[in-house]
C-alpha cells in the first residue's frame, strides 16, 4: 500500500507540474498580429505627381530599405492609380520598389474605374480588392500613413 501511495503521489506532483507548465507558456497568437512586429501600410491616394515623387515613394522605399519596418506594403489607391498608369518615371520607381522586395498593390473598384487594371497588373502590381485587407491591417494595429 506504502508504495501504491507513493507512485500515487508520484503521478499527481508530475501532472501539476505539467498543468502549470502548459499554464506559464505565452499564448499562441496569429502571426499576423504579432505586436513585436511593426507593420507599415502606406495608402498612396493623390494624384499629384510631386506628392508620389517627393514624399510618398520616396519615403515607403526607404521605409522598406533601411529596415524602419518589418514590412512596408504600398497600396495605390483612387487617383494615384491613374497617375502610376501613365506616368514612365513612376512606373520605373515602382518596379525598383519591387525589385527590392516590397509588396505594392492597388484597389481594383478603383483602377476600374479609371480603367487602367490591366497596365497596372502588367506593371507587375497585384490588382485586388483592397477594403477587407486594409481594415485587416487596421485591426491588427498596423501603422497606416496615407499621401
Amino acid at each position: 500500500m506504502k508504495r501504491t501511495s507513493i507512485t500515487l503521489l508520484t503521478v499527481v506532483a508530475l501532472l501539476s507540474v505539467s498543468a502549470w507548465w502548459l499554464w506559464a507558456q505565452p499564448a499562441k497568437t496569429d502571426p499576423a498580429a504579432d505586436s513585436t512586429i511593426s507593420r507599415l501600410a502606406v495608402v498612396w491616394t493623390s494624384g499629384d505627381p510631386e506628392v508620389a515623387h517627393r514624399v510618398c515613394l520616396m519615403y515607403s522605399h526607404a521605409a522598406h530599405k533601411q529596415k524602419w519596418f518589418d514590412e512596408v506594403v504600398l497600396i495605390v489607391w483612387g487617383p494615384s492609380a491613374r497617375l502610376l498608369a501613365a506616368d514612365k518615371d513612376l512606373q520605373a520607381k515602382i518596379k525598383s520598389m519591387m525589385q527590392d522586395g516590397m509588396k505594392v498593390q492597388a484597389c481594383v473598384v478603383c483602377a476600374d474605374s479609371y480603367g487602367v487594371s490591366a497596365r497596372l497588373r502588367e506593371l507587375g502590381l497585384e490588382v485586388k480588392a483592397m477594403g477587407p485587407p486594409l481594415t485587416g491591417m487596421l485591426k491588427q494595429g498596423w501603422k497606416v500613413l496615407t499621401f
